[in-house]
């Protein structure tokens, strides 16, 4: 059977779990617990990186790039045009065309900008950019983000850190069932039950950061949102059996009763 890879933009991944870098304890359980997960894409706020002393324990220094896909974020902006800037500045700083467009204005609920976040992907993918948008979950966005040049789209299932799961499940299956572009469930995910059932229903892959990072042993979990994202995407190959409103016997009962 030829390897299950997802594509996005010019690269292949045979992980479908993303994670993030921030909330850890310390740089060493960071790395441990990326390398526990398998990932092979890596969030990083750019707003968190030491860009003048190379020397300083900057978490660039504890990731391998060669197996690693950097996804810088553009977390803390407030507009497209600030957002397009820090992914100019992105493309120079990590020396990729991947970024995860991040516009969420509001401090409170961190709540991405759907106006906003078009804007600035129309303008990203016509300049070479490998677009993420991170947004709300809304189909009808997605279509049009699609239509704009993104390279995947980035619905939240819970609001950020909440670890609250798959809140938007009924808009994210209705994205999953329309998009023509992969779908990766971003932010709110808070257990590894959540994730393989994020996969089970279609979704491409899913991004965990809070979840993996305040746990108690993060190492641990990073491991198990592996697991159980390779466990909902085999289930979900592999073909959920039909539900029922009544039981139905695992084996024939009728020459027992008839007998």
């Amino acid at each position: 059977m030829d390897a299950d890879l997802l594509k996005i933009g010019p690269r292949e991944f045979s992980s479908r779990l993303f994670v993030g870098t921030g909330k850890f304890p310390s740089p060493d359980i960071m790395l441990k617990s990326v390398i526990a997960s398998g990932s092979e894409m890596i969030t990083v706020a750019m707003k968190r990186v030491n860009l003048m002393n190379e020397a300083t324990d900057d978490m660039l220094t504890h990731i391998n790039r060669d197996h690693v896909q950097l996804l810088p974020n553009t977390s803390g902006v407030r507009d497209a045009k600030e957002a397009v800037l820090a992914a100019q500045m992105s493309r120079e700083i990590f020396h990729t065309d991947f970024i995860k467009l991040e516009i969420h204005p509001d401090p409170k609920y961190l709540m991405p900008d759907p106006v906003e976040t078009l804007k600035a992907t129309e303008t990203l993918a016509a300049d070479g950019f490998v677009v993420l948008p991170y947004i709300q979950a809304d189909p009808v966005l997605c279509k049009l983000l699609e239509e704009a040049g993104a390279s995947a789209v980035m619905p939240l299932g819970a609001p950020i850190g909440s670890n609250r799961g798959l809140v938007t499940k009924d808009l994210l299956e209705i994205i999953i069932e329309q998009s023509n572009l992969p779908v990766v469930i971003d932010a709110g995910l808070g257990a590894p039950s959540h994730a393989a059932q994020a996969m089970e229903m279609g979704a491409d892959a899913v991004l965990v950061n809070t979840a993996i990072a305040t746990a108690g042993d993060p190492v641990e979990m990073a491991e198990a949102f592996k697991l159980a994202v390779i466990a909902g995407r085999k289930a979900r190959l592999a073909q959920l059996g039909a539900q029922s409103l009544t039981a139905v016997a695992s084996s024939p009962l009728t020459s027992f009763l008839n007998s």
